[in-house]
């Protein structure tokens, strides 16, 4: 079980991760669990926005991804998702002890496809959402699925 009082501060050579809160399987609404984070410049304390590491690997996931990020729009073009993911690799293996991660990006969406080949993962496929699923009902109907062996 994660301890929902421990903040931790992940630091990379652009960005730097700050740990916002934790969900275990049981106390996440969604039964997943996640680490959520802010995203900061290096040493700078500036926000530039968020991300989430979920840990779970099931058929809902596939569509979901193990990754989520969004930079705050006046921060956007300055890689910071690109370099935020890559902290996230490291804490996804150092200490979950993950050896794979899917990221997915809507298609239309081009910067995050962008940094999601700079990650230099395996693209797997362009995939039409299930009617059933909760990406679905939310008008995200198709979804590009990368793969990242750590």
């Amino acid at each position: 079980m994660f301890n929902l009082f421990a903040k931790r501060k992940y630091e990379g050579p652009v960005v730097d991760l700050k740990e916002k809160y934790r969900f275990s399987e049981r106390t996440a609404y969604d039964g997943v669990p996640a680490v959520y984070y802010d995203i900061y410049t290096h040493n700078e304390s500036k926000k530039v926005g968020t991300c989430d590491l979920r840990l779970k690997n099931d058929g809902d996931m596939y569509y979901f991804g193990n990754i989520g990020y969004n930079v705050l729009p006046s921060y956007r073009g300055h890689n910071y998702a690109y370099y935020a993911c890559l902290l996230m690799f490291e804490i996804a293996k150092k200490e979950f002890g993950l050896n794979e991660l899917i990221i997915t990006c809507s298609p239309e969406n081009k910067a995050s496809y962008k940094i999601l080949e700079k990650l230099d993962g395996e693209f797997i496929e362009t995939v039409d959402v299930p009617k059933d699923h909760e990406l679905y009902l939310n008008g995200e109907k198709v979804k590009c699925i990368f793969r990242y062996k750590l």
